[in-house]
Protein backbone atom coordinates (compact mmCIF):
# COMPACT_ATOMS: atom_id res chain seq x y z
CA UNK A 1 0.00 0.00 0.00
CA UNK A 2 3.16 2.32 0.98
CA UNK A 3 4.45 2.16 -2.49
CA UNK A 4 1.60 2.39 -4.28
CA UNK A 5 0.25 5.85 -2.44
CA UNK A 6 3.54 7.35 -3.15
CA UNK A 7 3.64 6.52 -6.85
CA UNK A 8 0.11 8.15 -7.00
CA UNK A 9 1.20 10.85 -5.11
CA UNK A 10 4.09 11.12 -7.54
CA UNK A 11 1.94 11.61 -10.81
CA UNK A 12 0.17 14.64 -9.02
CA UNK A 13 1.89 17.48 -11.16
CA UNK A 14 0.38 20.12 -8.27
CA UNK A 15 2.40 18.47 -5.36
CA UNK A 16 6.58 19.11 -5.02
CA UNK A 17 8.03 15.54 -5.31
CA UNK A 18 8.05 13.65 -2.42
CA UNK A 19 11.24 12.02 -1.44
CA UNK A 20 10.84 7.90 -1.58
CA UNK A 21 10.74 6.15 1.68
CA UNK A 22 10.20 2.61 2.64
CA UNK A 23 8.95 2.40 5.85
CA UNK A 24 5.19 3.59 6.69
CA UNK A 25 4.88 6.77 8.91
CA UNK A 26 8.44 6.61 9.86
CA UNK A 27 9.39 7.93 6.49
CA UNK A 28 12.54 9.99 5.89
CA UNK A 29 12.99 10.69 9.77
CA UNK A 30 16.45 8.59 10.10
CA UNK A 31 18.43 10.48 7.48
CA UNK A 32 16.93 13.79 7.99
CA UNK A 33 17.29 13.92 11.98
CA UNK A 34 21.08 12.17 12.14
CA UNK A 35 22.41 15.13 9.37
CA UNK A 36 19.58 17.49 8.35
CA UNK A 37 21.75 19.53 6.06
CA UNK A 38 23.24 16.86 4.07
CA UNK A 39 19.70 15.64 3.61
CA UNK A 40 18.66 18.80 2.29
CA UNK A 41 21.83 19.06 -0.08
CA UNK A 42 20.79 15.61 -1.47
CA UNK A 43 17.27 16.08 -2.30
CA UNK A 44 18.10 19.10 -3.40
CA UNK A 45 20.63 17.95 -6.26
CA UNK A 46 17.57 14.87 -6.89
CA UNK A 47 14.51 17.14 -6.96
CA UNK A 48 15.49 21.09 -6.77
CA UNK A 49 15.21 23.88 -4.11
CA UNK A 50 11.64 22.80 -3.77
CA UNK A 51 10.20 19.04 -2.06
CA UNK A 52 8.28 17.21 0.41
CA UNK A 53 9.64 14.61 2.79
CA UNK A 54 7.66 12.45 4.96
CA UNK A 55 8.25 12.92 9.11
CA UNK A 56 6.58 10.56 11.31
CA UNK A 57 3.47 10.63 9.55
CA UNK A 58 4.00 14.48 8.79
CA UNK A 59 4.88 16.02 5.49
CA UNK A 60 7.22 18.52 5.15
CA UNK A 61 7.67 20.65 2.03
CA UNK A 62 10.76 22.27 2.05
CA UNK A 63 11.66 25.48 0.15
CA UNK A 64 15.45 25.92 0.36
CA UNK A 65 17.36 28.75 0.08
CA UNK A 66 16.45 32.84 0.21
CA UNK A 67 13.33 31.97 -1.65
CA UNK A 68 12.20 29.97 0.95
CA UNK A 69 12.94 32.12 4.04
CA UNK A 70 10.26 34.71 2.20
CA UNK A 71 7.85 32.04 1.09
CA UNK A 72 7.70 30.85 4.41
CA UNK A 73 8.56 33.91 7.21
CA UNK A 74 6.18 36.18 4.79
CA UNK A 75 3.09 33.77 4.39
CA UNK A 76 -0.27 34.96 5.00
CA UNK A 77 -1.46 34.76 8.87
CA UNK A 78 -4.28 33.27 7.43
CA UNK A 79 -2.08 30.84 5.24
CA UNK A 80 0.57 29.04 7.63
CA UNK A 81 0.29 28.74 11.75
CA UNK A 82 3.17 28.44 13.86
CA UNK A 83 0.86 27.90 16.78
CA UNK A 84 -0.15 25.14 15.08
CA UNK A 85 3.14 23.68 14.42
CA UNK A 86 4.59 23.99 17.56
CA UNK A 87 1.46 24.19 20.39
CA UNK A 88 1.91 20.28 21.16
CA UNK A 89 5.74 20.90 21.76
CA UNK A 90 5.87 23.86 23.76
CA UNK A 91 2.83 24.27 26.31
CA UNK A 92 4.19 21.84 28.22
CA UNK A 93 7.45 23.66 29.04
CA UNK A 94 6.46 27.17 28.96
CA UNK A 95 3.10 26.36 30.38
CA UNK A 96 -0.64 27.60 29.29
CA UNK A 97 -1.61 31.17 27.72
CA UNK A 98 1.65 32.10 26.33
CA UNK A 99 4.05 31.81 23.29
CA UNK A 100 2.18 29.39 21.35
CA UNK A 101 -0.81 28.77 23.36
CA UNK A 102 -2.64 31.80 23.00
CA UNK A 103 -3.36 33.16 18.81
CA UNK A 104 -1.03 35.25 17.31
CA UNK A 105 -2.06 38.83 18.31
CA UNK A 106 -1.83 37.99 22.11
CA UNK A 107 2.15 37.10 20.69
CA UNK A 108 2.44 39.76 18.97
CA UNK A 109 1.62 41.53 22.20
CA UNK A 110 3.76 40.00 25.01
CA UNK A 111 6.83 40.30 22.51
CA UNK A 112 6.00 43.76 22.83
CA UNK A 113 5.71 43.67 26.81
CA UNK A 114 9.01 42.18 26.99
CA UNK A 115 10.75 44.92 24.23
CA UNK A 116 10.09 47.29 27.61
CA UNK A 117 12.92 45.33 29.26
CA UNK A 118 15.44 44.99 25.96
CA UNK A 119 16.25 48.94 25.88
CA UNK A 120 19.77 50.33 25.01
CA UNK A 121 19.09 51.78 28.56
CA UNK A 122 19.01 48.33 30.20
CA UNK A 123 22.08 47.07 27.89
CA UNK A 124 24.20 49.84 29.94
CA UNK A 125 23.30 48.33 33.06
CA UNK A 126 23.57 44.16 32.09
CA UNK A 127 27.47 44.75 30.99
CA UNK A 128 29.00 45.20 34.31
CA UNK A 129 26.16 42.49 35.69
CA UNK A 130 27.19 39.81 33.25
CA UNK A 131 31.04 40.41 33.59
CA UNK A 132 30.40 40.61 37.57
CA UNK A 133 28.25 37.02 37.05
CA UNK A 134 31.51 35.20 34.73
CA UNK A 135 34.47 37.04 36.76
CA UNK A 136 32.92 35.20 40.09
CA UNK A 137 31.56 32.07 38.08
CA UNK A 138 35.95 32.02 37.17
CA UNK A 139 36.63 31.71 41.30
CA UNK A 140 33.87 29.32 42.42
CA UNK A 141 32.94 26.79 39.63
CA UNK A 142 35.61 23.20 40.44
CA UNK A 143 36.30 24.16 36.50
CA UNK A 144 38.50 27.09 36.93
CA UNK A 145 39.19 28.07 40.37
CA UNK A 146 41.28 30.48 38.85
CA UNK A 147 42.65 31.69 42.51
CA UNK A 148 44.37 28.51 42.66
CA UNK A 149 45.00 27.03 39.03
CA UNK A 150 47.06 28.55 36.05
CA UNK A 151 45.60 25.85 33.59
CA UNK A 152 43.45 23.07 33.24
CA UNK A 153 40.50 21.95 30.76
CA UNK A 154 36.61 22.83 31.24
CA UNK A 155 33.78 20.93 29.89
CA UNK A 156 32.19 23.80 27.73
CA UNK A 157 29.03 21.77 27.81
CA UNK A 158 28.39 22.35 31.07
CA UNK A 159 30.07 25.50 31.66
CA UNK A 160 28.50 27.62 29.15
CA UNK A 161 24.53 26.75 29.99
CA UNK A 162 25.14 27.84 33.55
CA UNK A 163 27.21 31.02 33.15
CA UNK A 164 24.84 32.00 30.70
CA UNK A 165 21.94 31.27 32.70
CA UNK A 166 23.55 32.96 35.72
CA UNK A 167 24.35 35.88 33.67
CA UNK A 168 20.41 36.14 32.13
CA UNK A 169 18.98 35.83 35.16
CA UNK A 170 20.78 38.28 36.91
CA UNK A 171 20.31 41.03 34.61
CA UNK A 172 16.91 40.43 33.19
CA UNK A 173 15.38 39.06 36.65
CA UNK A 174 17.33 40.95 39.22
CA UNK A 175 19.32 40.39 42.16
CA UNK A 176 17.13 38.61 44.39
CA UNK A 177 16.15 36.09 42.05
CA UNK A 178 19.86 35.57 40.80
CA UNK A 179 20.75 34.33 44.57
CA UNK A 180 17.68 31.64 44.03
CA UNK A 181 19.21 30.46 41.03
CA UNK A 182 22.03 27.81 41.89
CA UNK A 183 23.86 24.94 40.15
CA UNK A 184 20.06 23.06 40.86
CA UNK A 185 18.26 25.37 39.41
CA UNK A 186 20.50 25.63 36.47
CA UNK A 187 19.50 21.68 36.16
CA UNK A 188 15.68 21.98 36.14
CA UNK A 189 16.12 24.46 33.31
CA UNK A 190 18.21 21.80 31.93
CA UNK A 191 15.47 19.32 32.23
CA UNK A 192 13.02 22.08 30.41
CA UNK A 193 15.20 22.05 27.26
CA UNK A 194 15.20 18.01 27.39
CA UNK A 195 11.13 18.17 26.47
CA UNK A 196 12.38 19.66 22.96
CA UNK A 197 13.30 16.58 21.53
CA UNK A 198 12.09 14.88 18.21
CA UNK A 199 9.91 12.44 20.42
CA UNK A 200 8.51 15.83 22.28
CA UNK A 201 7.51 16.68 19.15
CA UNK A 202 5.26 13.46 18.16
CA UNK A 203 4.28 12.71 21.46
CA UNK A 204 3.72 15.45 23.65
CA UNK A 205 3.01 13.11 26.86
CA UNK A 206 4.82 9.59 27.83
CA UNK A 207 5.18 7.89 30.68
CA UNK A 208 8.90 8.37 30.47
CA UNK A 209 11.37 9.85 33.06
CA UNK A 210 12.37 12.80 31.11
CA UNK A 211 9.26 14.18 30.40
CA UNK A 212 8.34 13.80 34.32
CA UNK A 213 11.78 15.61 34.86
CA UNK A 214 10.20 18.11 32.49
CA UNK A 215 6.92 18.69 34.13
CA UNK A 216 8.40 18.94 37.61
CA UNK A 217 10.71 21.50 36.21
CA UNK A 218 7.86 23.42 34.62
CA UNK A 219 6.25 23.40 38.42
CA UNK A 220 8.94 24.34 40.60
CA UNK A 221 10.49 26.92 38.36
CA UNK A 222 6.85 28.67 37.64
CA UNK A 223 6.30 28.75 41.53
CA UNK A 224 9.10 29.98 42.01
CA UNK A 225 8.47 33.10 39.58
CA UNK A 226 5.04 33.18 41.27
CA UNK A 227 6.36 33.62 44.53
CA UNK A 228 8.73 36.74 43.53
CA UNK A 229 5.34 38.00 41.68
CA UNK A 230 3.79 37.99 44.53
CA UNK A 231 6.34 39.17 46.69
CA UNK A 232 7.20 42.42 44.62
CA UNK A 233 2.82 43.61 44.56
CA UNK A 234 2.18 42.94 48.08
CA UNK A 235 5.78 45.34 49.13
CA UNK A 236 4.50 47.05 45.77
CA UNK A 237 7.91 46.82 45.23
CA UNK A 238 7.99 47.48 41.58
CA UNK A 239 10.77 49.67 39.65
CA UNK A 240 10.03 50.28 35.73
CA UNK A 241 13.59 50.66 35.15
CA UNK A 242 15.15 47.34 36.97
CA UNK A 243 14.11 44.17 35.23
CA UNK A 244 12.35 42.14 32.99
CA UNK A 245 9.80 40.78 36.02
CA UNK A 246 8.88 44.45 36.93
CA UNK A 247 8.97 45.21 33.39
CA UNK A 248 5.87 43.06 32.91
CA UNK A 249 4.39 43.35 36.18
CA UNK A 250 3.43 47.19 34.57
CA UNK A 251 3.35 46.47 30.85
CA UNK A 252 0.93 43.49 30.33
CA UNK A 253 -2.50 44.54 29.80
CA UNK A 254 -3.56 43.89 25.88
CA UNK A 255 -5.62 46.07 23.42
CA UNK A 256 -8.74 44.81 23.96
CA UNK A 257 -8.32 45.35 28.39
CA UNK A 258 -7.50 41.75 29.35
CA UNK A 259 -4.82 41.74 31.63
CA UNK A 260 -2.15 39.03 31.93
CA UNK A 261 -2.49 36.59 35.09
CA UNK A 262 0.30 36.30 37.11
CA UNK A 263 0.49 32.72 35.80
CA UNK A 264 0.99 33.65 32.39
CA UNK A 265 3.59 36.61 33.54
CA UNK A 266 5.81 33.91 34.88
CA UNK A 267 5.22 31.25 32.18
CA UNK A 268 6.46 34.12 29.83
CA UNK A 269 9.55 34.78 31.66
CA UNK A 270 10.23 30.88 31.41
CA UNK A 271 9.69 31.08 27.83
CA UNK A 272 11.86 34.24 27.51
CA UNK A 273 15.08 32.85 29.20
CA UNK A 274 14.63 29.65 27.77
CA UNK A 275 14.49 30.94 24.02
CA UNK A 276 17.96 33.17 25.45
CA UNK A 277 19.68 30.28 27.33
CA UNK A 278 19.37 27.95 24.68
CA UNK A 279 21.02 29.93 21.89
CA UNK A 280 23.39 31.59 23.79
CA UNK A 281 24.77 28.72 25.81
CA UNK A 282 25.48 26.59 22.31
CA UNK A 283 27.04 29.98 20.62
CA UNK A 284 29.43 30.62 24.01
CA UNK A 285 30.02 26.58 23.50
CA UNK A 286 31.06 26.57 19.69
CA UNK A 287 33.28 30.05 19.92
CA UNK A 288 35.34 28.89 22.71
CA UNK A 289 35.92 25.83 20.91
CA UNK A 290 36.82 27.46 17.45
CA UNK A 291 39.21 29.89 19.46
CA UNK A 292 40.56 27.18 20.94
CA UNK A 293 41.33 25.73 17.73
CA UNK A 294 43.10 28.73 16.38
CA UNK A 295 44.72 30.78 19.13
CA UNK A 296 45.15 33.78 16.71
CA UNK A 297 42.09 34.78 16.63
CA UNK A 298 42.50 35.00 20.42
CA UNK A 299 45.17 37.58 20.15
CA UNK A 300 43.00 39.52 17.59
CA UNK A 301 40.55 40.03 20.22
CA UNK A 302 42.49 40.50 22.90
CA UNK A 303 44.53 43.48 21.01
CA UNK A 304 41.67 44.70 20.18
CA UNK A 305 39.67 44.93 23.52
CA UNK A 306 43.23 46.43 25.12
CA UNK A 307 43.51 49.27 22.26
CA UNK A 308 39.71 50.39 22.92
CA UNK A 309 40.38 50.72 26.75
CA UNK A 310 43.89 52.05 26.43
CA UNK A 311 42.15 54.85 24.61
CA UNK A 312 40.07 55.44 27.55
CA UNK A 313 42.26 55.01 30.14
CA UNK A 314 40.26 52.26 31.82
CA UNK A 315 40.65 48.24 32.27
CA UNK A 316 38.40 45.54 31.40
CA UNK A 317 36.22 46.33 34.50
CA UNK A 318 35.40 49.10 32.27
CA UNK A 319 33.96 47.39 29.51
CA UNK A 320 30.45 49.39 28.80
CA UNK A 321 27.44 48.40 26.22
CA UNK A 322 29.04 51.08 23.93
CA UNK A 323 32.54 49.67 24.04
CA UNK A 324 31.10 46.56 22.64
CA UNK A 325 29.44 48.27 19.87
CA UNK A 326 33.27 49.23 18.84
CA UNK A 327 34.63 45.91 18.85
CA UNK A 328 34.18 44.40 14.92
CA UNK A 329 36.28 41.18 15.87
CA UNK A 330 34.16 40.35 19.11
CA UNK A 331 30.86 41.04 16.90
CA UNK A 332 32.18 39.20 13.77
CA UNK A 333 33.08 36.24 16.12
CA UNK A 334 29.90 36.11 17.35
CA UNK A 335 28.20 36.39 13.91
CA UNK A 336 30.46 33.66 12.16
CA UNK A 337 29.89 31.46 15.08
CA UNK A 338 26.01 31.80 14.41
CA UNK A 339 26.62 31.29 10.75
CA UNK A 340 27.92 27.78 11.57
CA UNK A 341 26.26 26.47 14.29
CA UNK A 342 22.78 27.50 14.07
CA UNK A 343 20.64 26.23 17.25
CA UNK A 344 18.03 25.32 14.95
CA UNK A 345 18.11 23.82 11.62
CA UNK A 346 14.51 23.93 11.00
CA UNK A 347 11.58 26.00 11.54
CA UNK A 348 8.21 24.78 10.42
CA UNK A 349 4.35 26.00 9.75
CA UNK A 350 1.30 24.25 9.77
CA UNK A 351 -0.40 25.14 6.58
CA UNK A 352 -3.85 25.74 7.68
CA UNK A 353 -5.24 27.18 3.93
CA UNK A 354 -3.92 25.56 0.57
CA UNK A 355 -0.85 27.50 -0.42
CA UNK A 356 0.71 27.88 -3.16
CA UNK A 357 4.34 27.82 -3.77
CA UNK A 358 5.95 31.52 -6.37
CA UNK A 359 6.18 30.37 -9.51
CA UNK A 360 5.74 26.59 -9.50
CA UNK A 361 2.37 24.50 -10.08
CA UNK A 362 2.80 23.18 -6.50
CA UNK A 363 0.16 23.59 -3.83
CA UNK A 364 0.90 22.12 -0.18
CA UNK A 365 -2.62 21.27 1.32
CA UNK A 366 -3.97 22.51 4.05
CA UNK A 367 -2.83 19.95 7.20
CA UNK A 368 0.75 19.44 5.60
CA UNK A 369 3.48 21.72 6.66
CA UNK A 370 6.08 24.19 5.59
CA UNK A 371 9.86 23.47 6.47
CA UNK A 372 12.47 26.53 6.23
CA UNK A 373 15.92 25.64 7.18
CA UNK A 374 18.18 28.77 8.30
CA UNK A 375 21.15 26.51 8.65
CA UNK A 376 21.64 24.87 5.68
CA UNK A 377 21.90 28.45 3.62
CA UNK A 378 24.61 29.35 6.26
CA UNK A 379 26.75 26.85 5.62
CA UNK A 380 25.95 26.20 1.96
CA UNK A 381 28.86 26.99 -0.59
CA UNK A 382 26.31 28.37 -2.95
CA UNK A 383 25.94 31.75 -0.08
CA UNK A 384 29.36 31.83 1.36
CA UNK A 385 32.53 30.60 0.16
CA UNK A 386 34.47 27.87 2.07
CA UNK A 387 31.55 27.68 4.29
CA UNK A 388 32.85 25.01 6.31
CA UNK A 389 35.49 27.04 7.67
CA UNK A 390 35.45 29.37 10.73
CA UNK A 391 36.47 33.08 9.46
CA UNK A 392 35.40 35.80 11.39
CA UNK A 393 37.31 38.58 9.12
CA UNK A 394 34.28 37.10 5.46
CA UNK A 395 32.29 39.70 7.94
CA UNK A 396 34.48 42.41 6.58
CA UNK A 397 33.94 41.58 3.07
CA UNK A 398 31.53 43.91 1.18
CA UNK A 399 29.87 40.35 -0.42
CA UNK A 400 29.24 39.08 3.39
CA UNK A 401 27.69 42.47 4.24
CA UNK A 402 25.64 41.86 1.15
CA UNK A 403 24.47 38.75 2.34
CA UNK A 404 23.28 40.20 5.68
CA UNK A 405 19.94 40.91 6.63
CA UNK A 406 19.00 44.95 5.66
CA UNK A 407 17.90 47.14 8.50
CA UNK A 408 16.57 50.03 5.71
CA UNK A 409 14.00 51.79 7.72
CA UNK A 410 12.20 51.99 4.67
CA UNK A 411 11.53 48.23 4.42
CA UNK A 412 10.08 47.47 7.73
CA UNK A 413 6.85 46.55 8.87
CA UNK A 414 5.10 46.74 12.73
CA UNK A 415 3.58 42.92 13.37
CA UNK A 416 2.30 44.61 16.93
CA UNK A 417 5.63 44.13 18.69
CA UNK A 418 8.11 47.41 16.54
CA UNK A 419 9.33 47.66 13.53
CA UNK A 420 11.46 44.75 12.19
CA UNK A 421 13.14 44.60 8.85
CA UNK A 422 10.35 42.85 6.27
CA UNK A 423 12.82 41.73 3.96
CA UNK A 424 13.41 38.32 4.21
CA UNK A 425 15.14 36.89 1.30
CA UNK A 426 18.49 37.07 2.73
CA UNK A 427 20.85 33.99 3.32
CA UNK A 428 21.97 34.63 6.23
CA UNK A 429 19.20 34.92 9.47
CA UNK A 430 20.53 33.63 12.63
CA UNK A 431 17.57 35.26 15.00
CA UNK A 432 14.73 34.49 12.05
CA UNK A 433 12.41 36.78 10.32
CA UNK A 434 9.06 38.06 10.06
CA UNK A 435 6.88 38.15 12.53
CA UNK A 436 8.40 35.71 14.54
CA UNK A 437 11.69 36.91 14.41
CA UNK A 438 13.59 37.14 17.90
CA UNK A 439 13.45 40.14 19.86
CA UNK A 440 16.46 39.09 21.70
CA UNK A 441 18.55 39.65 19.21
CA UNK A 442 20.41 42.84 20.60
CA UNK A 443 20.26 41.43 24.08
CA UNK A 444 22.40 38.16 22.73
CA UNK A 445 24.90 40.28 21.18
CA UNK A 446 25.46 41.80 24.75
CA UNK A 447 25.65 39.02 26.88
CA UNK A 448 27.75 36.80 23.99
CA UNK A 449 29.85 39.92 23.31
CA UNK A 450 30.75 39.97 27.42
CA UNK A 451 31.50 36.17 27.58
CA UNK A 452 33.56 36.61 24.62
CA UNK A 453 36.04 39.38 25.84
CA UNK A 454 35.74 37.91 29.09
CA UNK A 455 36.92 34.88 28.34
CA UNK A 456 39.64 35.96 26.18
Amino acid sequence: YNLVWQYLYSLRKDRAPLVFYWIPWFGSAASYGQQPYEFFESCRQKYGDVFSFMLLGKIMTVYLGPKGHEFVFNAKLSDVSAEDAYKHLTTPVFGKGVIYDCPNSRLMEQKKFAKFALTTDSFKRYVPKIREEILNYFVTDESFKLKEKTHGVANVMKTQPEITIFTASRSLFGDEMRRIFDRSFAQLYSDLDKGFTPINFVFPNLPLPHYWRRDAAQKKISATYMKEIKSRRDRGDIDPNRDLIDSLLIHSTYKDGVKMTDQEIANLLIGILMGGQHTSASTSAWFLLHLGEKPHLQDVIYQEVVELLKEKGGDLNDLTYEDLQKLPSVNNTIKETLRMHMPLHSIFRKVTNPLRIPETNYIVPKGHYVLVSLGYAHTSERYFDNPEDFDPTRWDTAAAKANSISFNSSDEVDYGFGKVSKGVSSPYLPFGGGRHRCIGEQFAYVQLGTILTTFV
